[in-house]
């Protein structure tokens, strides 16, 4: 049965403004993720209540105007169209008035039911930015509130303005252009103004949209009875401006909104010079140094490694007392009612053992996650953007890429569907090429075990060689395919730096919270499945020792385990555990827990001892070098043969991944033999 609200609110700003902070504010845990009909785009809806309404909150896509020239400024333009929320709010950061205003004008002109939050004010006046809001509002023809999501003021007043925005006429546009373009929009206007389903308001809107030859716009008139006589006045009214405007009329628009948005701040906004520099910049001095970036951006990745390990050991060590515990009294009641041994194994080593050698890890993973949402909302993720674009443009390769690569450390599927922001078909090719290198959470189970077990003393240092280590074959890879296959120089590109901050202790936390929810739901239903399944591969058939070579597992991890025998770790269960890792990495730690019948129930051998009958520590880690770059899992192939368009790139990608992984495990395991590792 489909909710019913009072009121749908939409949440519109430029990336980085602190929208979905202000999201994470209001809704907290009662939000639900999608992607938009369509679209890849994600789609992020909460609920909450305030002065006895219920109100559905939209955090629409970051996005820096309406014009539809990526997939996310599209939804937004459609939402605030076709679905026509009650309210609209428009997070704007204060400190960066030019740029966000850009968007206001475009709501506007669509007749938007406008609602202006001015958040960060503080960190402007720090800067010596003050800004007239009561001006500001007067001049643009909305509401403006000023808000501090970080330290939750001025949020109760702004949905009070809400509340009666809804209930009061849509924004009144000022915005007047050149005396040309308002006489070729007025002859559009009139040819739409006796189309009853075009609204008054959105009237302009659309004529703009049809002066900027916005595809999304024309769609809108393409089957109307007077469409011909519109296409006919929309390419005469062109044909005129281009001599006026610009031969872009885009970048014409643009230029007159932006002539409008100068006057604005001049009446509105006043500077004072201040001698000494901000936090931010004397953080930026080292943070964005040629000399120590990387450096720093090594050692804040080491240094989180670090510390999630020590601050998660006694969780994890919580978590597996207990599924030793319930294995152990799962066993008994299970004996005690007369279950037959086929039965009780596949109960404790099949599904226990499977997913509980993987549950084990969450505590891990949830601060791993934890850190990356205190980089990414404090505003150090963006600055190794921009530090590993200067150097990666060096290479001849595309700085922007590494944003995608980024997004992979949490998973390689938005790292493939973030390539769509690179401009040109060979830089997406080549980011998504590249971007599975990324060592994902989901792999971060296999280094956890096996770095605890062969290299305990320095499994931090470990696991941080693995992440470097993909990092750098991403690189190197990328530069080899940009000099033999893709030999276009990429362009360069602008990336917003924005304000370091106090992280929202509220919004990391609902963002390490999602990625960790999202793991244990997968070790509950496909992490599950599977280690069922291997569970009867490996006690079939009927009579076989469980988990012994006579068993299907057995048979066909034999077949194909001299492949990996160069690399060291020549023996079944490892090669039967990669296979089914093609699934999902994680699922590796719960073949091995599965297929060794590593329970926890003391009847057979721990998983840490049984792995060490069957490896050495040059081995093991020869092993996570091969997990690391292998073909990656089947929900990332699926977003590269949606993102290409190709099977034969989703087929090279996953054919040359293992054939670069053979050969990098192979001169690690050889080689640290020679040495005598």
């Amino acid at each position: 049965m489909e909710t019913k609200y009072d009121l749908t609110v939409g949440l519109i700003g430029n990336p980085n403004v602190g929208k979905t902070s202000l999201f994470n504010l209001l809704t907290g845990a009662r939000q639900h993720v999608g992607n938009w009909p369509g679209k890849t785009v994600e789609k992020k809806e909460g609920e909450f209540n305030f002065e006895g309404r219920k109100i559905n909150l939209v955090d629409l896509p970051g996005a820096y105007s309406l014009s539809a020239y990526t997939e996310e400024e599209t939804v937004t333009s459609d939402f605030i169209f076709k679905e026509k929320p009650e309210a609209v709010v428009h997070v704007i950061d204060a400190q960066n008035l030019e740029r966000n205003l850009l968007m206001t004008i475009h709501l506007i002109e669509m007749g938007s039911p406008l609602v202006v939050a001015l958040n960060m004010v503080d960190r402007a006046e720090a800067k010596g930015i003050h800004i007239n809001t009561a001006k500001l509002a007067e001049l643009l023809g909305v509401p403006v509130v000023v808000i501090n999501v970080r330290e939750n003021r001025g949020i109760d007043e702004l949905l009070r303005v809400v509340l009666k925005r809804e209930a009061r006429s849509i924004s009144r546009s000022k915005i007047n252009y050149e005396r040309e373009v308002e006489e070729e929009l007025e002859k559009l206007i009139q040819i739409v103004s006796f189309d009853k389903d075009i609204e008054k308001k959105n009237r302009k809107w659309l004529c703009l949209g049809l002066l900027e030859e916005d595809k999304n716009v024309a769609a809108i008139f393409a089957d109307k009875p007077y469409s011909i006589e519109l296409s006919a006045a929309q390419e005469k009214s062109i044909h005129h401006l281009q001599s006026v405007l610009d031969k872009d009329m885009g970048a014409g628009f643009a230029r007159l909104r932006y002539g409008f948005i100068d006057g604005l701040i001049k009446e509105t906004v006043t500077r004072k010079i201040n001698k000494g520099k901000t936090i931010t910049e004397r953080l930026d001095d080292y943070a964005l140094s040629r000399f120590w970036g990387i450096p720093l951006f090594l050692f804040v990745i080491f240094l989180v490694f670090q510390i999630f390990f020590k601050l998660s050991e006694s969780a994890s060590g919580f978590i597996r007392g207990g599924f030793h515990a319930i294995a152990l009294g799962v066993t008994s009641l299970l004996s005690m009612w007369g279950m037959s041994d086929w039965t009780t194994s596949l109960v404790v080593d099949g599904i226990i053992g499977g997913v509980g050698n993987v549950l084990i890890f969450v505590p891990i993973l949830g601060m791993l996650f934890l850190f990356i949402a205190i980089l990414e909302d404090s505003g150090y993720m963006a600055r190794i953007a921009f530090v590993m674009d200067r150097f990666m443009h060096k290479l001849g390769l595309h700085g922007k890429a590494f944003i995608p690569m980024i997004l992979g450390f949490g998973c390689n599927v938005p790292g493939i569907m973030a390539t769509r922001t690179l401009e040109t078909r060979r830089d997406r090719l080549l980011a998504i090429l590249i971007n599975p290198f990324m060592s994902c959470g989901a792999r971060l189970p296999v280094y956890i075990l096996f770095a605890g077990i062969f290299f305990p003393e320095h499994q931090g240092v470990v696991i941080f060689s693995l992440y470097v280590l993909g990092i750098l074959m991403a690189i190197i890879v990328g530069f080899i395919f940009r000099k033999f296959v893709f030999k276009e120089l990429s362009s360069p590109f602008v990336i917003e730096l924005p304000s370091y901050h106090i992280p929202s202790f509220k919004g990391v936390l609902i963002h390490a919270w999602e990625r960790t929810w999202l793991f244990i739901k997968k070790a509950g239903t496909l992490i599950l499945a599977f280690s069922v399944l291997i569970w009867f591969l490996a006690s079939l058939p009927v009579g076989v020792a469980y988990g012994s070579e006579a068993s299907l597992a057995g048979s066909f991890g034999r077949m194909l385990s001299p492949f990996f025998a160069p690399l060291g770790f020549g023996n079944w269960q490892a090669t039967v555990a990669l296979i089914f890792g093609l699934a999902g990495k994680e699922i590796i730690v719960g073949s091995f827990g599965t297929l060794y019948g590593a329970s926890g129930d003391g009847s057979a051998l721990s998983l840490a001892s049984a792995l060490r009958q069957d490896f050495t520590p040059l081995s093991s880690y020869a092993f996570m070098v091969f997990v690391l770059l292998y073909t990656p899992c089947i929900a990332t192939l699926a977003a590269i043969k949606k993102e290409t368009g190709s099977w034969k790139w989703t087929i090279f990608v996953a054919t040359y991944s293992v054939i670069i992984a053979w050969l990098v495990a192979f001169v690690i395991y050889n080689f640290g033999r020679l040495l005598g590792f």
